[in-house]
């Protein structure tokens, strides 16, 4: 594994530096907005969203590609390796950063490739598990877990994906050891949990409200630090495995070399939606998110502060794909 200086983003650079080229008022032409994950889960659900509003704002074509794979590294790449003009974009979460840390022969480096633009949002990761696995809290699940090492699988989206290092941190805290099973987006691995194929997973509160709503599956416990007032119910894992936290950025990232007008433009765009009163109440709200408002820099500096601290957590796990 790389050291952790790798996290440091260089955010005095953000916004590129000097355009590569005498610029057209921006945007002129569609842009594009790749998600790294498969489709239907929470990544794609607020890239969706922001992009319906852009196109909106701006009256341009602004579109979603998925491309998902290898822990986020497909999508980041292609976007890495694009022009630097503000039309290919990346909306993503910590594991391309930690993508960097985990993986020396990947395909680009986020730290040089890549530049805040914006935050999209934060959300609170869930653990949830069948209901006929033989753990009713969070307490009995980390029981088994040390008497009956590994024989309880969790999905995650990729090594180092946000639902990977928050069942390492559990791992860790408590002495409980359990199997990661590889899935490409959150839809798919919660579709196995519900289906009994795999024991649990941690993931966005957007996706398990509903299904432990219905029954499908049962809420163990939540990351964040105090119970959401939308969720009175479900404890969190801090209840039971003091200081536990576990919550996730999702944001927006351009080539390096992006022109910083660009960058501030789709910015202060972005910031203007995200504090926008029914765009709030009728996606932010509604599916658990809390907005991050700032600049570019600001942004930067969140993405470096919580990569430090998951790539610490992975570090002090020994948790690296050449370990699996």
């Amino acid at each position: 594994m790389r050291p952790l200086r790798f996290v440091l983003l260089a955010v005095a650079s953000l916004g590129g530096g000097c355009p590569v080229a005498a610029q057209e008022s921006y945007p002129a032409k569609q842009i594009t907005i790749v998600n790294p994950y498969a489709p239907g889960g929470v990544a794609d659900a607020i890239t969706r969203a922001l992009a319906q509003r852009l196109s909106d704002q701006w009256h341009k074509p602004v579109v979603v590609e998925n491309r998902s794979g290898g822990s986020t590294q497909v999508g980041a790449a292609y976007v890495a390796k694009s022009p630097p003009d503000g039309y290919t974009l990346l909306a993503t979460d910590g594991a391309t950063f930690m993508n960097s840390y985990l993986y020396p022969k990947a395909n680009y480096d986020a730290a040089k490739d890549l530049i805040a633009v914006s935050g999209l949002g934060s959300i609170d990761h869930v653990l949830a598990a069948n209901p006929s696995i033989p753990a009713a809290t969070i307490g009995d699940l980390i029981a088994l877990g040390r008497a009956k090492p590994k024989t309880l699988t969790y999905a995650i989206i990729g090594w180092g994906s946000p639902n990977h290092v928050s069942m390492e941190l559990l791992q860790g805290l408590t002495g409980s050891e359990f199997t990661p099973v590889y899935y490409k987006g959150g839809a798919p691995a919660l579709t196995d949990v519900i289906g009994g194929h795999i024991s649990m997973t941690f993931l966005s509160t957007t996706l398990i409200a509903p299904t432990a709503k219905a029954g499908q599956v049962r809420a163990l416990g939540i990351g964040s630090l105090k119970r959401l007032p939308q969720l009175p119910d479900i404890p969190t894992v801090a209840e039971t495995v003091p200081g536990y936290e576990a919550s996730y950025w999702y944001g927006l990232f351009a080539p390096r070399g992006t022109p910083d007008d660009v960058v501030n433009t789709l910015n202060k765009t972005v910031q203007t939606i995200l504090q926008d009163a029914n765009f709030r109440k009728e996606f932010l709200d509604r599916n658990f998110y809390e907005p991050i408002i700032g600049s570019p820099a600001q942004f930067g500096n969140h993405v470096e502060s919580s990569v430090k601290k998951w790539a610490g957590v992975m570090q002090t796990a020994k948790a690296s794909p050449e370990a699996r």
